[in-house]
Order: C-alpha cells, then sequence, then structure tokens
C-alpha cells in the first residue's frame, strides 16, 4: 500500500470501476464551494467590512479549517457513504436525533442546490436569451437534469466531469486574481480605511458561506480506496485551495474598485474589476466561470443523495425505498433529491428564503464537532481544537442568526416548517416501522 492514489477496479460490475483520489475527492468539495457564492458574496461583505473583506475570507476559512479538523478525523476513523450523518450517529446514537438530522440536511441540501441550479439559470439566461427572465427557469431545470444523468452513470463520471470544471473555473479566477493583483491601487486596501474589527468578525458570518461545501468531501468515503488516510487529505487540499482564491480574489477586487462601486456592482463586481484591464472579455471570462461553477456546485450538490440515502436506509433512519434502483442503476434517493429540486426551483421564489441552507449546516456542523467531544478517545481529536471548532462555529452562527436571519421572516418561517416537516418525517416513518435496525456497523 503505497501513497500513490491506485485505481482499484471496484467488487461491483457496474460502470464505477475506479475509485476516486485525493484531488478528484478535493475537487468535488471545491466544485461544491466555489458556486455562485463568491460573485454574490463580495458586495454583501463589502457593506459590512469594507475593503477587509479579503480578511473575512481569511478569518472564515480558519473556522473552516478547524471544522474540517473534526470531520477529518471522524472521517478517518468511521469511513461511510453517510458521510457527515454517520459522525451524528456514532456521537449520539442511532435514534431520532439522527434521523431528524438526516432529514433536516436530505431537505436543506435540496434548497440549496435548488438555489445553485436558478443561479445557473439566471447566468445563463442572460448569456443565451437575451436576460429573458422565462428561461431561467428552463434553464435551471435543465442543469438539474444533466446533473442526475452524470451521478446516474457513476461517481466516476462525477468526479471527471468536475475535475473538468474545477479547472476551468480556477484557472480564470487565477488569471483574473493575477491581473487584478498586478495592476491593483494599494491606497485602496489601507488598513486605515478598514471599519472596526468588531464589523470585520461580523463580516465573517458572510463569508463563511462560501465554504460551507466542504461537508460534501465527506460522502465520498465510499468512492476512496484507503479513506482513513485520503479524506482528511482532500478535506485539507479543498479549504486550502477555496480560502487563497478567495482571498486573492477580495484583494484584487477592492484593490482595483472602491468599496461602493464593489457594493454597487452586487453580484456583477468580479467582471466590472476585470474590465480596466481584460476589457470586455474579463466580462465575458467571468460569465463563463460563473456557468461552470453553479453547473459543478450543482453537480455537487446532488452527489451525496445515493451513498446517503442508501446508508440511512440500512441503519433504519431512511425507508428501504430510498435505497432501491430503479433498472439496476438509478437510485430512488437520488431521483427523489432531483425531483424535489426540480419542484423547488421551478415553483418557489429561493432568494426568499436564500439563508436557510446556511443556516442549517452551521447548525449541523456545531451539533456535529458537540458530539465529537464524546468520542474524541476513539478518534484521537485533541480537545482544544475541538472546542475552539465549537466556539468559533457557534459564534458565526449566533451572528448570522442576530444580523441576518432575524431580518428575513420568510427564511425564519421555511426553516421552523422544515425541521417540523423533518421531525414528523422521521416519527412517522420509525413509528409505522418499529423494528428497523438501529445499529449496523459502519462500512459496506
Amino acid at each position: 500500500m503505497g501513497s500513490t492514489e491506485a485505481a482499484e477496479p471496484s467488487s461491483a460490475g457496474t460502470a464505477e470501476n475506479k475509485h476516486l483520489s485525493v484531488r478528484q475527492a478535493a475537487f468535488i468539495g471545491v466544485g461544491a464551494m466555489v458556486g455562485a457564492g463568491i460573485f454574490a458574496l463580495l458586495g454583501a461583505a463589502g457593506e459590512v467590512a469594507g475593503a477587509a473583506v479579503w480578511l473575512s475570507f481569511l478569518i472564515a476559512g480558519f473556522v473552516a479549517v478547524l471544522q474540517g479538523y473534526s470531520f477529518a478525523k471522524l472521517g478517518a476513523k468511521y469511513p461511510s457513504a453517510g458521510g457527515l450523518l454517520e459522525y451524528v450517529a456514532k456521537g449520539t446514537g442511532n435514534g431520532h436525533f439522527t434521523g431528524i438530522t438526516s432529514w433536516l440536511t436530505y431537505i436543506a441540501n435540496a434548497i440549496v442546490t435548488a438555489m445553485v441550479a436558478v443561479s445557473f439559470g439566471s447566468y445563463a439566461a442572460s448569456t443565451f436569451a437575451e436576460g429573458n427572465q422565462a428561461w431561467i427557469k428552463v434553464f435551471a431545470a435543465l442543469i438539474i437534469i444533466v446533473m442526475t444523468g452524470v451521478n446516474v452513470i457513476g461517481s466516476g463520471l462525477v468526479a471527471n466531469a468536475q475535475t473538468v470544471i474545477v479547472y476551468v473555473v480556477l484557472t480564470i479566477l487565477s488569471v483574473f486574481a493575477v491581473v487584478t493583483l498586478v495592476n491593483m491601487n494599494p491606497s485602496l486596501l489601507a488598513f486605515s480605511g478598514y471599519p472596526p474589527f468588531r464589523d470585520i468578525i461580523s463580516s465573517v458570518a458572510l463569508t463563511f458561506f462560501a465554504f460551507l461545501g466542504f461537508g460534501i468531501i465527506t460522502f465520498t468515503a465510499k468512492d476512496l480506496a484507503r479513506p482513513s488516510r485520503q479524506l482528511p487529505r482532500a478535506m485539507y487540499l479543498a479549504l486550502g485551495i477555496a480560502t487563497v482564491i478567495y482571498v486573492a480574489i477580495a484583494l484584487g477586487v477592492f484593490g482595483t474598485l472602491s468599496v461602493d462601486k464593489v457594493i454597487s456592482s452586487g453580484g456583477t463586481a468580479i467582471a466590472v474589476a476585470a474590465e480596466p484591464t481584460l476589457g470586455r472579455a474579463g466580462y465575458w471570462l467571468m460569465t463563463v466561470t460563473a456557468l461552470f461553477a453553479t453547473a459543478g456546485a450543482t453537480n455537487a450538490g446532488l452527489y451525496p443523495a445515493q451513498g446517503l440515502s442508501e446508508r440511512l436506509a440500512e441503519t433504519g433512519q431512511f425507508p428501504p425505498l430510498m435505497a432501491r434502483k430503479i433498472g439496476g442503476r438509478l437510485s430512488t434517493g437520488l431521483l427523489v433529491q432531483a425531483v424535489v429540486c426540480l419542484v423547488l426551483a421551478l415553483a418557489f421564489n429561493l432568494d426568499a428564503i436564500a439563508s436557510i441552507g446556511s443556516a442549517v449546516a452551521l447548525l449541523i456542523f456545531s451539533l456535529i464537532t458537540v458530539a465529537h467531544l464524546r468520542i474524541r478517545s476513539e478518534t484521537g481529536a485533541s480537545l482544544p481544537v475541538l472546542i475552539l471548532a465549537i466556539v468559533a462555529a457557534g459564534a458565526v452562527l449566533l451572528t448570522f442568526v442576530f444580523t441576518t436571519l432575524i431580518h428575513e421572516p420568510a427564511s425564519i418561517v421555511t426553516l421552523l416548517v422544515i425541521i417540523a416537516l423533518s421531525v414528523g418525517l422521521d416519527y412517522g416513518w420509525k413509528r409505522s416501522h418499529p423494528h428497523q435496525p438501529l445499529e449496523v456497523p459502519v462500512g459496506h
């Protein structure tokens, strides 16, 4: 067993003939993180942190790495297709808490994936349909269907598609970062113009959202040859890449445009910052990047559905139907997730509940690390690091609730509805099938 990423045949006679490499697993995470968020976040974060947004991203990256440390230790000890939900079960047992958290994660992930698909639809409509609003939903549905097909073919194609997408996105964003950093005006980034440090900390509640996709990496364990070694590497690689890219982009944008200009430019701030040196080509480069980034995030968002559903059905948390495969290939869990995404994308105004995924993810991250404390002797995790991770994630969550969520009544109502639905699904299923297995050894 060397350190190379061996491509070993799978025991199953499906199209998935190879294990994922560390790079491929990391790129699934990078693809989930570097979605539409970086385009939309700069203006919103700039309103709070001014030109210090790069520092906000750096702090947010540190908070994410703390959570990544906890996840990596858990993943190395308990590699499973259940990903982060396996960690909840190990820390709190396989009862109602784990079941409710599982449904909560499944539903919230569908909302986030649908939102990213709508973002793809928005960029695609502006590029190919002259901004016709009616085409936004069409393109959103199309990308969900296409990426569902990619996931049906297998994790190998998911990883290959994600690798291409991430390479394109990172290449263009790297070119953008280099060009803007070389030509930036340092005075725009002067410390004397920064707001109070408390405002910078407050903005972390926004910039941390750009890192939320790293949790997707935990679901790659089933496709890794040696997950106990490879999962932590993939986690740290993905977070490292995302942090460097985000900080470089923030420096480039705020070193090229004034804070007021970034705020007024909104989601097009990156394109506007590229124009002084790259001209109109810079605008189109950013549009292409946005299309690739949102397509990749949709792909990554659908990826966990199959393995997650199979593992949770195996442990009695989900109905066995969710683990079945139609025609021996199409996972019912993936199909249900895709259908829910389609309904959400086509029938709802997702902008009104944009904060739901972030709130749920922060809550789940915090709970997982709290649960980790109970089993840290098994994982070998450092107590001070886990405590720091809990404090950091808890601070971000509370800051987010009192600075953002409190001003979005639709999001609060939706969050309560999702929690109620998750509780209802869990209790309803287990009450009607009380003899389902509650403990199954980790792994497949």
